[in-house]
């Protein structure tokens, strides 16, 4: 049977998107390398946060399926690519996987069917890259296909903003083709952005997180000598944030983590370095926002240090080791660093994580407490990471021999700091 959408890559981004495609009334065929995501999927199984087993339940009731066949490709009016982008050793993007969707895509392209790119690359990816595989079809695009790129914006673990109600940047490689792409979103959600082609779109979605990652470096910057300064910070954003106009509150942390804020400015980095200078900006960010997770080990070794412990050979607990709240997706998270470095330093580390049950940094356990009170009691400190909700911070608080409190949560006491 014909699809009206394949897509391409079923994990946190292509997931959601087949659910608000079907949602939406549209026949969604799932196409994914992992034999083993596909059978979940197939028995009604999520693997996405965000996305329980009911919702795939009903994904399938309204006719879903997932399957490993690339032969669907040439049975739908859309395909989606939704694969990882990770860094390369060069510092840009690893486009394998984006290459290889392409690929298959080019095997089974037929006349009119449009072709979306999601995944998250540098500005000249749609056409420089996607283009030219697709176009071994013998298919030219902006004639006989569409050809678009739309950069996702899932935010996991976020209650309010989903797929629907998002605003869909779209940019095609000609003006039909972006309509084309803007007439298929348009189905899907509330509002689409036509952009002015697919560099401008893929531009949009490094300026989003850029603009982060350089503002969290900052903050992470100020904490580090606020500190020094005996300023509380967070007190002091708290002020800022009250002026209605002309700012936007950001907060100090462990570092960044998730595959959007650590990876995806450095994709524009990558593409300004051919040009052949460095993007500054990013990359001062990058070296600031990395060095976090050893100010955390610094700043607890301190606080041992000042209550007659040494942190060689002392019980260091983390609390929260995602790189998110709320969430069990742990890419990029800044808890591995920090543990990297503490066992560096003879520190032996464990951890609590509702969302998190059994987790190894390098190949090595991490030994996961479930005690948490008991847990509190017997670590020489306690160090928050992540400020799940079901984290009782009051209980903490009161049971932790000594906390270091990296997100501000904390009411400060004797045996309390923040970051």
């Amino acid at each position: 049977m014909r699809s009206d959408l394949v897509v391409i890559g079923l994990g946190y981004v292509g997931l959601p998107l087949a659910v608000e495609a079907g949602r939406s009334g549209l026949s969604v065929v799932g196409l994914d390398r992992d034999a083993a995501t596909v059978a979940r999927l197939n028995d009604g199984v999520s693997h996405v946060d965000d996305i329980d087993d009911a919702t795939v339940a009903d994904l399938r009731a309204q006719g879903f399926t997932a399957t490993t066949d690339e032969s669907v490709i040439a049975e739908t009016d859309t395909v989606v690519i939704c694969v990882p982008t990770p860094l390369a050793e060069h510092g840009g993007p690893d486009l394998v996987m984006v290459e290889s969707a392409c690929a298959m895509i080019s095997r089974h392209l037929t006349r009119g069917t449009l072709v979306v790119l999601e995944s998250t690359t540098y500005p000249g990816t749609t056409e420089e890259i996607v283009l030219p595989i697709l176009e071994r079809s013998g298919l030219s695009a902006g004639t006989d296909f569409h050809l678009a790129f739309s950069p996702e914006r899932v935010d996991p673990g976020n209650k309010i903003y989903g797929i629907r109600n998002t605003p869909k940047v779209v940019g095609g490689y000609t003006q039909d083709c972006t309509t084309t792409a803007a007439a298929f979103y348009g189905k899907l959600v509330d509002q689409v952005v036509q952009a002015s082609g697919t560099r401008e779109a893929e531009m949009a979605k490094l300026i989003e997180n850029t603009y982060r990652h350089v503002n969290i470096a900052l903050v992470n910057e100020m904490a580090i000598f606020s500190h020094e300064l005996g300023i509380d910070l967070w007190d002091a954003i708290s002020c800022a944030a009250t002026k209605p106009f002309g700012y936007q509150a950001f907060r100090p942390g462990p570092g960044v983590g998730g595959h959007c804020i650590p990876i995806d400015p450095n994709y524009l980095a990558h593409k300004v370095r051919t040009l052949g200078y460095p993007f500054r900006m990013v990359e001062l960010a990058q070296e600031i926002n990395a060095r976090m997770p050893r100010y955390v080990v610094e700043r607890a070794q301190q606080l041992l240090d000042h209550s007659g412990t040494t942190l060689s050979g002392a019980q260091v607990l983390l609390l929260g080791v995602t790189y998110k709240a709320d969430i069990a997706d742990q890419r990029e998270t800044s808890a591995r660093d920090v543990v990297r470095r503490l066992r560096t330093l003879g520190a032996e580390v464990v951890y609590h994580d509702p969302h998190v049950p059994s987790w190894e940094v390098e190949g090595t356990p991490v030994h996961a407490v479930t005690d948490l009170d008991g847990a509190l009691g017997d670590a020489d400190i306690s160090v928050l990471l992540q400020r799940h909700s079901a984290y009782d911070l009051a209980a903490i608080e009161s049971r932790a021999r000594l906390l270091l409190d990296t997100r501000g949560s904390a009411r400060p006491q004797s045996h309390v700091v923040r970051l």
